[in-house]
């Protein structure tokens, strides 16, 4: 019992962090480094490609918002009986709460407003993006360690999560330890980023594919996570309704992939004006011309 106990992960004992006289909520500020982590990523594979790399801080300013602004309206929408009676607590986005789906459609909505503005290659951006918004995924769900939220049923795993009795739920106030699927999720969107790296390296999909195989490989990770959880969600006969959602994105995405089949040689652009191929040229050590350093 003490081996298992010393090997649990325990909770952080504040959702703050202080530096000097500033109290950054942890959540909030996880949020933010997932969201630097992922603009920096993009831009540097959007440079590849032979692209300006503010193109992807200009569609940031848009998408980030709105995707956050996505996030909280389905977190409210699905969780609603939570926010009755008391709907200003609906905008107290740094206590917790954002539902991933709604992030994603709002998020990706805006990123094609933009990219038809600026006429931006719509399915190379999307390629782009994919394995840049799991990595922003992965570190925004530490936020929820430090609020010892989102946590899964009881385990005495080696790994299993320390929850303070006052976080958790009645039926569990006599159990200490808890699986701890915000730390599950992050891993699989650690996993979605190195896998998308190497599809998109190997260049089979058409592009947009790539986009795709991020929903549908994000959500068969929810897929599992959510099975596990027991905090209060709405159901639809019985089945939480992420589970519903994972389900469909997981049909729809793979459906587009398999729809839209292997790449074609008319995908690729012409090496004169391919950013993507002198990265490959380089690679092979036969670069015919010198890109941009990488920022």
């Amino acid at each position: 019992m003490a081996a298992t106990l010393l090997a649990s992960i325990p909770s952080p004992s504040s959702n703050e962090i202080v530096l000097g006289p500033l109290h950054l909520r942890a959540y909030g500020l996880m949020i933010a480094l997932g969201v630097i982590a992922a603009v920096e990523l993009a831009r540097r594979r959007w440079r590849a490609r032979g692209h300006d790399p503010d193109d992807i801080s200009g569609l940031a300013l848009w998408a980030v918002p709105a995707g956050l602004i996505g996030a909280r309206l389905y977190h409210v929408m699905t969780d609603w009986r939570r926010f009755e009676g008391q709907w200003l607590d609906a905008v107290k986005v740094w206590e917790g709460g954002l539902g991933i789906p709604g992030g994603i459609a709002l998020g990706a909505l805006a990123g094609v407003l933009y990219a038809r503005h600026k006429k931006l290659p719509m399915g190379e951006l999307a390629d782009t993006l994919a394995p840049a918004i799991p990595l922003a995924q992965a570190i925004g769900r530490l936020g929820n360690w430090f609020n010892q939220e989102l946590f899964g049923g009881p385990t005495s795993l080696p790994w299993d999560l320390e929850i303070d009795v006052v976080h958790r739920p009645d039926r569990y106030l006599d159990v200490a330890t808890f699986h701890p699927t915000f730390l599950y999720e992050a891993l699989w969107n650690l996993a979605l980023v190195g896998v998308l790296l190497v599809i998109d390296r190997k260049r089979i999909l058409r592009p947009g594919s790539l986009f795709a195989v991020y929903v549908g490989g994000y959500f068969l990770g929810r897929l599992w996570v959510e099975s596990l959880r027991i905090d209060p969600a709405s159901l639809i006969f019985g089945v939480r309704v992420n589970i519903w959602m994972s389900l469909l994105a997981i049909a729809v995405s793979f459906t587009i992939v398999a729809w839209r089949g292997r790449r074609r040689p008319e995908d690729d652009p012409a090496p004169a004006a391919s950013g993507a191929d002198d990265l490959e040229a380089a690679h092979d050590g036969g670069d015919e011309r010198d890109g941009p350093e990488p920022g």
